[in-house]
């Protein structure tokens, strides 16, 4: 197997400004709007080096969204690493939902990938749901929420959450969705 070669400083940084203006587009909903080569003059970095770094605009966007997979999950991490397993559920649902805000032009533009090219980002949607489930199956073992908890009922929540997002009264929903599910995850069990 051959291993991946670390990128130069110099190129690592060049591929972070393309990332970086991307995402920025994305949160601006613009994403689709620009020509993918209009990419590198926003970034500051020539038409070839986007093309080595993203040969296409589904390489780019894939890329920003395992960035954001990945940040999303070592958040699950850390807060696992610094609060009983029930506050850190509730501090990632609560700051998920805070995220989707932040980001909803990012938000929607991803929805609509996941959407055309599941089998493509499948692998980061299936890596957030496997952290989100330890986080759930942790505070079930601990005792900070009821026992008969199913993880994949709290993933509904999330992505209905997220699916939502054109909502004009979104943010109240979502912060209210939050609270019932926090509160049903620590209500008495049937």
């Amino acid at each position: 197997m051959n291993a991946v070669k670390p990128l130069r400083a110099d190129a690592r940084r060049k591929r972070d400004a393309l990332l970086v203006k991307a995402r920025e587009m994305f949160d601006a909903g613009t994403f689709f709007d620009l020509r993918f080569d209009d990419f590198a003059g926003l970034a500051g970095v020539g038409v070839g080096t986007l093309y080595r770094h993203f040969p296409t605009r589904e390489a780019l966007a894939e890329a920003v969204y395992h960035e954001e997979v990945a940040a999303l999950c070592g958040r699950v991490r850390q807060l696992q690493d610094t609060l009983p397993a029930a506050d850190a559920l509730a501090s990632f649902l609560r700051g998920y939902v805070d995220y989707l805000d932040v980001h909803r032009g990012l938000a929607r533009t991803l929805a609509t990938l996941m959407a055309t090219r599941s089998s493509t980002l499948a692998e980061g949607s299936q890596a957030l749901e496997r952290a989100v489930l330890g986080l759930v199956d942790a505070a079930v073992r601990d005792g900070g929420i009821r026992q008969d908890v199913d993880g994949g009922a709290v993933m509904m929540a999330m992505h209905g959450i997220g699916a939502a997002h054109d909502r004009e009264n979104w943010r109240a929903e979502a912060d209210g969705l939050v609270t019932l599910v926090l509160d049903g995850l620590n209500g008495a069990q049937p």
